[in-house]
């Protein structure tokens, strides 16, 4: 390796251990993974207005990492995440949603789904429920491309038996 001496401008010779050194850096900056960085992201949940109450618990990667208890006095929380990497990540959202019907009645709902949240970091994701609170998933408003889910009921919400 060569660098240039601004006295003279004419190369000069680097001593070897410099070269060793930098050929060193070179190699793992280029052939070693390094570790990717941490993921920061905000959940949020917040009660509908036909919602009695609301019961919902959080997975991601398997992991609890939330349980939002909603009603009147508590119409709203959020949580923040932190995973070990910025990457994609699994999702499951399980719950118990209770309503008004149309005749004013309680009735309850139990949701789940499962999905993929594609870079978290800096995301804020809403769960959301629709098709008349049979379903509910996570969004991000800002980038729906965030995150998928799938509607259908998931084995990650069961419950256990004793």
């Amino acid at each position: 390796m060569y660098a240039l001496s601004s006295a003279s401008q004419q190369p000069k010779r680097t001593a070897p251990i410099v070269k060793i050194a930098l050929a060193a850096v070179a190699f793992i900056t280029t052939h070693i993974a390094l570790p990717a960085q941490a993921a920061r992201f905000v959940i949020e949940d917040g009660k509908a207005p036909q919602e009695v109450s609301e019961t919902s618990r959080i997975y991601v990667d398997g992991k609890l990492v939330a349980t939002f208890e909603l009603d009147d006095r508590t119409p709203e929380k959020h949580a923040v995440v932190t995973t070990s990497d910025d990457m994609t990540h699994s999702y499951a959202l399980c719950g118990e949603i209770v309503i008004r019907n149309t005749e004013g009645k309680p009735e309850t709902h139990q949701v789940n789904s499962e999905g993929m949240l594609r870079n978290p970091d800096k995301h804020v994701f809403q769960a959301m429920g629709a098709n008349d609170f049979t379903d509910f998933y996570l969004i991000d408003p800002q980038n729906p491309d965030a995150a998928t889910h799938h509607p259908a009921r998931t084995g990650a919400c069961a419950l256990p038996t004793s």
